[in-house]
This record gives C-alpha cells, sequence and structure tokens, in this order.
C-alpha cells in the first residue's frame, strides 16, 4: 500500500498475532476508531506462522479468532483421535484465516493501517524492517498485543547443552529427521512434547522406541469438557461437578483426586502425583495414546545431551548414539507478571480468563468502549495469570471464578457475553439456581483457604 510520511491514529497496536487481531477486531466493530497495526512478521497470526506443521488448536475452533468471523465450519470431527468432538482448525486454516480477516475486513474499512515487515523504534517511529524507512506515527493510545511473549521452540535455542555429534532440532523439523527404526527422546512434558508423542505414535512409530523426557507431570484437562453447541450440555454439566466438588474438598490433594475421579483433570500416571499445569487438553483417545509411552525419563531438567545420552539435573540417562533429540521445551505461555490492563495511554493485552487469549483480547477491547474510566475498566478486567503449577490450577480457578461474579452483575457486559462467539462459557456457566449460587460460594471460600494455607 502507499507510505505515509506521518499518521495518527486512534489505537497504536504492537502485534498482529492472535491477541492484537482479536482486540483490534472489537475496536473496529464496536467504535469509530482508527488503528495502526505494527508486526515484525510478514503476515497476521503471530506465533502461528513458526509453529510446527501438524499443530492444531488445543480447543474447538468455534472459540478461536476474531469475534466478528467464524473460525471453521463449527463441523464435529467424525475421524480421527478427536472423533465426536468439533472441529479443531490446523495451522494453515488459522493464518490463512487471520490473513483473510486483514485483507477482507481489516483493510477495506479504510481505518486500519497494515504495517507488517516492521516495528515501532524508541522514538515512536514505524520501521520497515525491509527498508529501513520510518513513518512518524502518533496515537491516542498503545496497545502492547506482545505482552504475553508467545515462544515457540522454532524461535529460540534450548536452554541446555548440546554436543557436536549429536541431533537435537525443535519439533518443527520432527517430520524432517524421522526415518525408519529410529529411537527418540521427546524433550517437554507439556502440550507441544504430548503433540510430538501423537504425531510419532500416529505414524505407526512403536512406542518403545519413545524416550519421554518430563522434568514434571501435568495436569491434563478433557477436551470432552471444552465444547460449544449442541456437546455444550456437557460442558456445563463438567462446569458444575467441577464447582461441586472444589466446593466439598477437605484439601487442595483432596480437591485433585475428586477432579481426577470426576475425569475432570486428567494425569499420565497414577503413580507420580502432578506439579505442572499449564492447560493441556487432550481426548480420551489421545490420552490413551500418550499413557502407551513407559520409557519416561524424570530425572529433572536436561543440561546437556552426549552421544551417549542426556545429562540430566539429577543424574545420567544412556540412549544410543543416533537418538533424536525432539525440543519441545519453549516456554509458550510464560507466566509474566501481571499488570494493570489499563494505564492512561497504555493498554497491556494479558488474559482475562486463564488460557483463553482470544477471547481475552476481545473482552478487553469491548471495556476499552464500553466503559468510561481506567478504574472502572480494570475492575471488569482482572488479569489471570497463565498457570504454571499445579497450584496454579487453585489460583486461575478462582480468580475466572470471581470475574464470572463480577461481570454477572453488569447486565449489559452480560448481554455482550451472551452474544460474543469467542465466549463458550459464560452461557454455560449462567445458573438461576439458588442451591448452585451457595455451591459457588463455598467453592470460592474453599479456593481462598487452599491458597493461604
Amino acid at each position: 500500500g502507499k507510505r505515509y510520511m506521518s499518521l495518527h491514529v486512534d489505537y497504536l497496536v504492537s502485534g498482529a498475532g492472535a491477541m492484537g487481531m482479536a482486540f483490534s477486531d472489537v475496536i473496529l466493530n464496536e467504535s469509530d476508531k482508527s488503528l495502526a497495526i505494527v508486526d515484525r512478521r510478514s503476515a497476521p497470526g503471530g506465533h502461528w506462522n513458526d509453529a510446527y506443521p501438524f499443530v492444531r488448536l488445543h480447543q474447538p475452533s468455534a472459540f478461536y479468532g476474531v469475534n466478528s468471523r467464524a473460525l471453521g465450519d463449527d463441523l464435529i470431527d467424525q475421524v480421527g483421535w478427536n472423533k465426536g468432538l468439533y472441529e479443531l482448525a490446523s495451522k494453515g486454516e488459522v493464518c490463512s484465516y487471520f490473513d483473510r480477516v486483514m485483507r477482507e475486513q481489516f483493510l477495506p474499512s479504510g481505518r486500519v493501517h497494515y504495517f507488517p515487515n516492521s516495528e515501532v523504534n524508541a522514538q515512536g517511529q514505524v520501521v520497515s524492517l525491509v527498508t529501513g524507512s520510518t513513518v512518524d506515527i502518533t496515537s491516542n493510545k498503545q496497545v502492547d498485543a506482545g505482552y504475553m511473549q508467545v515462544e515457540v521452540p522454532a524461535t529460540r535455542d534450548p536452554d541446555y547443552a548440546v554436543d557436536s555429534g549429536v541431533t537435537c532440532v525443535p519439533v518443527n523439523a520432527l517430520a524432517k529427521v524421522s526415518g525408519p527404526g529410529r529411537i527418540y527422546s521427546i524433550i517437554g512434558g507439556g502440550k507441544t512434547a504430548m503433540d510430538a508423542v501423537l504425531w510419532l505414535l500416529s505414524n505407526e512409530v512403536e512406542a518403545k522406541n519413545i524416550h519421554w523426557v518430563r522434568p514434571r507431570d501435568s495436569w491434563i484437562l478433557n477436551r470432552a469438557n471444552i465444547q460449544p453447541g449442541e456437546l455444550a450440555a456437557k460442558s456445563q454439566q463438567s462446569f458444575v461437578r467441577q464447582m461441586v466438588e472444589i466446593a466439598e474438598s477437605e484439601t487442595p490433594e483432596d480437591m485433585f483426586q475428586r477432579l481426577n475421579a470426576a475425569e475432570i483433570l486428567w494425569r499420565l500416571d497414577d503413580a507420580v502425583w502432578p506439579t505442572m499445569y499449564r492447560c493441556a487438553t487432550v481426548t480420551s483417545a489421545e490420552f490413551a495414546q500418550l499413557q502407551r509411552v513407559t520409557n519416561v525419563v524424570r530425572m529433572g531438567h536436561v543440561q546437556r545431551i552426549q552421544t551417549e545420552g542426556l545429562q540430566l539435573a539429577e543424574g545420567s540417562y544412556a540412549l544410543p548414539h543416533d537418538t533424536l533429540y525432539i525440543d519441545c521445551s519453549a516456554d509458550g505461555l510464560a507466566k509474566r507478571p501481571s499488570k494493570a490492563i489499563f494505564q492512561d495511554q497504555s493498554i497491556t493485552l494479558q488474559t482475562v480468563r486463564f488460557c483463553q487469549q482470544v477471547f481475552s483480547a476481545a473482552f478487553i477491547a469491548h471495556a476499552e468502549v464500553a466503559y468510561a474510566d481506567d478504574a472502572e475498566k480494570n475492575t471488569i478486567c482482572n488479569v489471570v495469570p497463565h498457570p504454571d503449577t499445579a497450584e496454579d490450577f487453585i489460583r486461575v480457578t478462582l480468580a475466572n471464578t470471581l470475574n464470572g461474579v463480577t461481570w454477572s452483575q453488569d447486565e449489559a457486559l452480560t448481554q455482550w457475553l451472551i452474544a460474543a462467539r469467542l465466549d463458550g462459557f459464560s452461557a454455560v456457566r449462567r445458573s438461576d439456581d439458588a442451591n448452585m449460587l451457595d455451591v459457588g460460594m463455598k467453592a470460592i471460600a474453599n479456593m481462598q483457604r487452599f491458597l493461604a494455607a
């Protein structure tokens, strides 16, 4: 498009990833304001551009993207390990979707100026990373859409040493290095590692040829409980059940055991108590596959990979010389320190519902348009930081529940939530049952007691 010498907009958005796009979409559709979106990458979609080729959304497509446009066709998968549940968009589908939102909605509006392959410098100018040319840009507000720092293995080096002669690649290269009779060592205990293991198993690699380095075991969410549309009733029952179990728990351990028995939270090994919780979701079919891998290395974090095997924090683990090491250890959803979302002329996008980044960004944009002052906006937009530890499950569930209580007391906001495409949960959680209100209050009190202990 045309280059400007200077430009004034209402919002300067740094980052055209999922959160930046979801925020901009609501501003565009609920106000008459103008935006400049600046991004280092050549296409919108943020980390999706760098993600591994076989990645899919971990939640139904219905809950992802921008509020004004559906992602996917709201179909229920008929084949594969997600069979019977709503479709999960592929990497290609997500990148294409954001590209179309930009080209078919944002740019034709005349109110969005998009600067790909660019960044904002200390002087507030937009600088092209291709030519070095600058645009002097002024704005009423700056929006930081990159604060959450999503990292993928392809864009960073592992934080352990790798000796020469060792093949260690990010998960992106898994398909390129795999071959007959190979031994694999998957490094990491999170969702990316689970995806790598599932890719190998789906390609008929024998489970005994996979060695899985899990410094921490994880509590895993059952994806069947996080469904829209005609499967939403089960999600609602699961949410009610979760609140009942929390309300009736004596201790945090008791709570986790109850949620595990209710198939709300799973653990891969009944003999190992998980200490991690990162919002990973799998289906029952995927869970059964993951349990087939029994060569699990629990000796702390990898410190060095040598030709004869792994050096870990708690000892060494021998592996054949030609083992393929697959790095899945990037901190995809880092736990960043929370800061006030609205501060004077700046807006810092963060999650207001745990592990629902795009919903959160859309919600923040709605608050920006619908409420008068920062204090009021921040009261509604209380940050729910990304979880990391098992205890964080309690922390984020409590914060989520308290946010829901606050929102439900605002009739206009409640109506917005019911109509919001990205909100798969408020309607599920609406209950006029007095008994449920008691359960909710008791669950809140219990979570507060567990965290205070």
